[in-house]
């Protein structure tokens, strides 16, 4: 599986923008673990929800 972000990257989650931009922890097959500024750490599946990667942090 082939994701155009890596540890340290900072992303969002187009279905729930209020979570405002987190930045990815780990990656693990399909689950990434994103630290997010307004709720904190979650953990995503990437089958379900495609993150958008931005270049630096807003």
């Amino acid at each position: 599986m082939f994701f155009d972000y890596d540890p340290g990257d900072y992303v969002t989650n187009p279905n729930q923008k209020e979570w405002g931009i987190g930045q990815v922890q780990s990656i693990i097959k399909n689950l990434v673990t994103v630290n997010f500024e307004h709720v904190g750490k979650k953990t995503i599946n990437t089958d379900e929800i495609v993150l958008e990667k931005h270049d630096v942090k807003a």
